[in-house]
This record gives C-alpha cells, sequence and structure tokens, in this order.
C-alpha cells in the first residue's frame, strides 16, 4: 500500500510542476493550495529533494524547482523516493528470504504483480499528471 507520504509527494509534485516558473514556489503555497500541513510537506519535499528530483533555491525569494521537466520524471521516481521498492513482497526484489525460492507458485504470482506494478508508474510521467490525460493510464497491450 503507498503511504501517505506517497500519495502527499505525487500530489506536491504536480503542483510543483503545475506552478514551476521563473519564481520559485514556497512548499507553504503548495501546502495551503492541497490543504496538506506544511510541517509534514517539509519533511516530504526533503526526502525529493535528496532524490534529485526537486532542487532548492536559498534566500528571500527562495522555493523549489523541479530538477528536471516535468516529462523525464516518472512516477516511479516518486514513489521510490518516498516507499522505496514497490514490491509488494520482500522475496520479489530483494533475492529470497524463504528456502522456496525458485519453486514457490506464490512467488511467480508476486513477480508478475510486481512487474504490473513497474511497468505502470515507469511509464507514466509527471507532465502526463499535470495534463491529466487518458493517456497515461493507458499502456500498450
Amino acid at each position: 500500500m503507498i503511504s501517505t507520504k506517497g500519495r502527499y509527494a505525487l500530489v506536491m509534485m504536480v503542483d510543483l510542476a503545475e506552478h514551476d516558473g521563473t519564481v520559485p514556489v514556497c512548499v507553504r503555497e503548495i501546502a495551503q493550495r492541497q490543504d496538506i500541513s506544511g510541517k509534514y510537506m517539509e519533511q516530504i519535499i526533503s526526502v525529493l529533494i535528496r532524490a534529485g528530483l526537486v532542487k532548492s533555491i536559498r534566500g528571500a525569494q527562495g522555493g523549489y524547482h523541479l530538477a528536471r521537466p516535468a516529462n523525464e520524471i516518472t512516477v516511479g521516481m516518486i514513489l521510490r523516493a518516498m516507499e522505496g521498492d514497490m514490491a509488494p513482497v520482500e522475496c520479489v526484489y530483494s533475492g529470497s528470504v524463504c528456502s522456496k525460492n525458485g519453486i514457490c507458485s506464490s512467488q511467480k504470482l508476486f513477480k508478475r504483480v510486481y512487474d504490473a506494478i513497474n511497468e505502470v508508474i515507469d511509464h507514466v510521467t509527471l507532465q502526463e499528471l499535470v495534463d491529466n490525460s487518458d493517456e497515461a493510464f493507458q499502456l500498450d497491450q
């Protein structure tokens, strides 16, 4: 399950992309627009900065910008920055914590789920979310 931090990080990044321009965006403004605690948003933005998705501008006119264009940032990048790997079970991404690695039918199922999750989150960009494009949610089958 995606945590509140993960969901709010997506909301914050969409808001930042919508308002990203010549003037840096303040977390306080995002928090007010999204009706989310400013202190909570500060915690989230610090993680996004460390992940290289957001850059900080210091000073009286400071704030935040996207570190790269919105069409180069995927939902997967944002969620992994906040949540870590998106595997539904540990044995899918970390090798095995189970003696039945490689022969467990459940592991094969969870690997398919993991691959499907990654297929979606790694192919939807922040720009597509900003544009609210139906194309963002259609995968080539």
